[in-house]
């Protein structure tokens, strides 16, 4: 079981220019989707969820020196691996602007520009599934949305939240997937998660925004209905999500063998 939970694979999704490419590392039992983003002999890692020699390899392979590490958000169902990647690459390590986490950041707010090469990585901030939850465009072609979108769902707002809070930031939610609706219909959808086991396809789990609008029934609807239906359909919640949250606030790795941690489905979309 260990094995399976860190086992993983890649697959590379193909931009109209090869001077960016994009590595989707995927962490197969657990369905974290992590990306390696890589131009001009450098690269960043947008929500490194595996062992960091993993990343700081692919990048070798490709040529790349990693200089940028990022996080769409303070994740709650596994451990963030960004701050000891960013530290065995000596790159600088940068977060969604917030005031949860005790270590030091480079704080990245809406709109924000960053640059890999030739990429161009802008974020923009949506709220909801937590309140710094931030997607990361790419060229303004794909974008990195972590728990925000998934492919046929969207975020859960619940998680280390009273019903009142949960209310309230399923509202930002419909606001931040409207943000995101006004994308071109062609925007390329990568998504922090699966919801079931990641094959040994090499297919890259991705979707134009146009197909994610007609698998998302949540999508259609007007803000009330959309925040009184999500709320009905919070699935179980993740095990052990608090002491994750915790030691993913304070950049910390357990005592304790993190399969253990981490172990059970990743629960955080909701749809």
């Amino acid at each position: 079981m260990k094995a399976w939970s860190l086992a993983w694979n890649t697959a590379e999704i193909h931009l109209s220019t090869q001077e960016t490419r994009i590595i989707q590392v995927r962490r197969v039992g657990k369905g974290c989707l992590s990306y390696l983003i890589g131009s001009g002999g450098e690269a960043a890692v947008i929500d490194a969820a595996l062992d960091p020699e993993i990343y700081l390899n692919l990048a070798r392979q490709h040529g790349w020196r990693i200089t940028q590490v990022l996080d769409t958000h303070i994740h709650a169902d596994h451990l963030s691996r960004s701050r000891l990647l960013a530290e065995a690459a000596g790159a600088a390590l940068h977060l969604p602007a917030q005031e949860r986490v005790t270590y030091p950041f480079t704080a990245v707010s809406d709109n924000d520009r960053l640059k890999i090469g030739s990429a161009d990585i802008t974020a923009l901030h949506t709220p909801g599934h937590t309140s710094e939850s931030t997607c990361y465009l790419i060229n303004d072609e794909a974008l990195i949305t972590g728990d925000t979108l998934f492919l046929a769902a969207v975020g859960r707002p619940d998680l280390k939240a009273d019903p009142e809070e949960s209310r309230h930031r399923a509202h930002l939610l419909y606001g931040s997937l409207q943000k995101l609706l006004a994308l071109p219909a062609e925007t390329l959808i990568l998504p922090g998660h699966a919801s079931v086991p990641v094959a040994f396809d090499g297919q890259p789990l991705a979707a134009p925004l146009a197909e994610v609008r007609r698998q998302t029934a949540l999508l259609s609807l007007a803000e009330e209905e959309f925040v009184n239906t999500l709320l009905q359909r919070i699935p179980t919640t993740p095990p052990n999500h608090l002491r994750i949250v915790e030691l993913n606030e304070a950049g910390e790795m357990p005592d304790s063998d993190v399969t253990e941690l981490e172990a059970g489905g990743n629960r955080c979309a909701a749809g």
